[in-house]
């Protein structure tokens, strides 16, 4: 019986031991900045790639954003490898600053193509450079949301 007892104790220091490393290396975390500076370029490029387009009846999407959607992909797996964050467990605040990154892409999206259809081509420069940077800083704000879900999951108890 003696063991048993022994045994639940070293194994719930050991959970305390992994929770103290686990929140000193969240702590520590500092957001990859390039990687996530790449992303708004990314969403740049997108929301100026309207600039390129004939909107109207005869409207055809241009067919090198899929190189976008590639190089969107490249930036997700470097900053997967360089942090370790798996993309599938963000939790609810990261989730929800992704989706608020990509509604607020396709709404200047959208605004671009108006824009164009005025004729006011040198306007969609300036919904280019919103969204670098408001995309930028929704990745900022997606990235610390992660962390601090890693922080908070729970470990299993002893």
């Amino acid at each position: 019986m003696e063991n048993n007892l022994g045994a639940a104790e070293d194994a719930a220091a050991r959970l305390r031991n992994l929770a103290a490393d686990r929140n000193a290396l969240a702590a520590g975390a500092a957001p990859p900045r390039t990687l996530l500076a790449g992303l708004g370029g990314v969403a740049a490029c997108w929301v100026a790639g309207a600039a390129d387009t004939h909107p109207g009846a005869a409207y055809e999407s241009p067919s090198w954003t899929w190189l976008l959607v590639g190089l969107l992909f490249v930036i997700l797996h470097l900053i997967q490898r360089d942090t370790g964050l798996k993309f599938r467990r963000l939790g609810a605040r990261a989730t929800g600053a992704v989706s608020a990154a990509v509604l607020l892409c396709l709404f200047l999206f959208s605004v671009s193509l108006g824009l164009v259809s005025l004729g006011i081509t040198w306007a969609v420069t300036l919904t280019g450079l919103a969204a670098f940077v408001l995309v930028s800083w929704l990745a900022e704000v997606a990235y610390r949301a992660a962390v601090d879900h890693l922080r908070t999951v729970s470990l299993p108890r002893a």
